[in-house]
């Protein structure tokens, strides 16, 4: 901050008529402090935020649902940037090395904050690069199939793939995706064979396995549900303890007679750590008003509305690290 001393005698008396307004206007601006560009209202430009899937899963519907509604509220753009690759890394790793300024976020969730530390040996990021803004939004997964598969239930799915070995094909959303990670345990624990059929995300493969040019594939119920619902492929069970609102005719399952295979994902707005506490608190709020309002929008899309505090959310995120991993490992899927 530049400052200035009081007059002296000698130039009060040097100064024999009033500056004019204009003039006075102009110099009082001139020798006003100066603001520093760090203590701009935040945000005063665009914000990022990195969805490391593709398109049209729910990452990025739920990625864009946030950022349109914190534009809205904020009166500044926040804007999605699909960044795709090796599953979720390559957009994780791009946000862990964005400078932590507030101006570059992540969704985060199970595949990129949980998964990936299980299923590879070397990550290019690491757990404490991010710091969590808020948990928004849950939702479990559901078995979907081509509409011709002549194997209508889990149980005659599971009784085919194990008497013709490699003849299923199951689709998925890349290596490390959380689609793959669903099949590939529920491979393990039905002691079954099916080819994976990699896409670079789900809605990708939608338009195959509708063809019928794959089989099977595991997907969010935000994903799945307008697929499902316009019958353009065939709901087979939710992976949740209990049925899902927007399908109920799918059983669960546990339901179907396989136990141990329910995951309900979750998704979150994430910065990278090192971002000044007033702007992550000023984040805090904002997202929290924004999932609030998104409330029935989440539901509609199949998912839930999810909000908790931010020591809660740590504690979380800790206990679902600890168990997916030792679910991963102890089914002894690697990716590397």
């Amino acid at each position: 901050m530049v400052s200035f001393g009081a007059p002296t005698e000698r130039s009060r008396r040097a100064v024999p008529f009033r500056i004019p307004a204009v003039a006075a206007i102009a110099l009082a601006a001139a020798l006003a402090p100066r603001t520093p560009a760090s203590a701009q209202p935040y945000p005063d430009h665009p914000v990022r935020i990195i969805v490391p899937i593709g398109p049209g899963g729910a990452y990025d519907q739920v990625g864009r649902l946030v950022a349109n509604r914190l534009s809205q509220q904020v009166g500044q753009t926040f804007f999605v940037e699909n960044r795709t690759g090796a599953g979720t890394l390559v957009g994780t790793q791009a946000a862990a090395a964005a400078p932590a300024d507030g101006y570059t976020l992540m969704i985060g969730g199970l595949s990129n904050i949980v998964f990936n530390f299980a299923l590879y040996q070397k990550v290019p990021y690491d757990l404490e690069d991010f710091v969590p803004i808020a948990l928004v939004y849950t939702f479990p997964y559901v078995l979907v199939a081509r509409n011709e598969l002549p194997e209508t239930t889990v149980a005659e799915i599971i009784s085919y793939a194990r008497q013709s070995p490699s003849k299923l094909t199951s689709a998925h959303a890349g290596i490390g995706s959380g689609q793959q990670i669903v099949g590939a345990a529920f491979m393990k624990l039905t002691k079954t064979t099916i080819v994976e059929v990699p896409y670079r995300t789900t809605q990708a493969a939608y338009p195959d396995l509708i063809a019928g040019r794959v089989d099977i594939m595991f997907d969010s119920v935000a994903a799945a549900l307008p697929f499902i619902a316009a019958r353009k492929v065939r709901g087979v069970a939710v992976l949740a303890p209990q049925r899902h609102r927007s399908l109920p005719n799918v059983p669960t399952m546990t339901e179907a007679g396989l136990k141990g295979l329910d995951v309900e994902s979750w998704i979150g707005l994430f910065a990278p750590t090192g971002t000044p506490a007033e702007i992550l608190g000023r984040l805090r709020q904002e997202t929290r008003l924004a999932a609030v309002d998104l409330k029935d929008q989440f539901e509609k899309s199949g998912g839930e509305f999810m909000q908790m505090a931010p020591a809660d959310t740590d504690k979380f995120i800790k206990a679902e690290f600890d168990l997916w991993t030792r679910v991963i490992r102890d089914a002894g899927i690697r990716l590397d």
